[in-house]
């Protein structure tokens, strides 16, 4: 398989002409264009590099923004649904895995585009943003944990003794929270 996200990099990397400055380890991105004074462009972007369906929607993703344009939508929410609808079109071409987690990413990076577009005052938002107006749900992991066993007491003994430094770090948090207090009566 990884054979198929190398030959991807590979294909992206011809089709587009843009340069990676960095594989980031982080599930995020960025694509950016520099303008030079003579009337060159470099063509930058930095993602993880595909190993997987997530960490190639990401990747997939930042080569859309160069692919569909840079500021051919307005607003910019919806210059990052249009990029993510390539990523995903792109991926499912390719025969690429989209998994219920890639899927929830993409609902969730949606949401807080529309809802940064509304704290900056956008007033009309474009149709194909309507369904991400509310938060998405979380889907349950499908790994099923055990849960956490509660410490032992003895009975008739007390709770176990917290650490010294959780301690300190409750007083803190309490005289923290009378100076606010305190502030706030004045």
């Amino acid at each position: 398989m990884q054979k198929r996200y190398d030959a991807l990099v590979a294909e992206m990397k011809a089709a587009h002409g843009f340069r990676v400055r960095r594989w980031r380890t982080a599930m995020t991105g960025c694509a950016w264009i520099v303008r030079y004074h003579n009337g060159e462009e470099s063509r930058l972007i930095e993602a993880p590099y595909p190993r997987g369906p997530m960490s190639a929607a990401v990747f997939l993703h930042e080569v859309g923004h160069h692919a569909i344009g840079f500021r051919t939508y307005s607003p910019r929410c919806l210059e990052e649904y249009h990029a993510w609808r390539w990523s995903l079109e792109a991926m499912r071409q390719r025969g690429l895995n989209v998994t219920d987690a890639v899927e929830q990413r993409v609902a969730e990076s949606l949401h807080y585009a529309v809802d940064k577009a509304r704290r900056r005052g956008l007033k009309k938002i474009p149709a194909e943003l309507l369904p991400f107006v509310e938060r998405p749900a979380r889907k349950p992991k499908s790994r099923a944990r055990a849960p956490r066993a509660a410490p032992a007491v003895a009975a008739g003994s007390q709770r176990p003794q917290a650490s010294p430094v959780v301690q300190g770090a409750r007083s803190v948090r309490a005289a923290m929270k009378q100076l606010w207090l305190f502030r706030g009566a004045r």
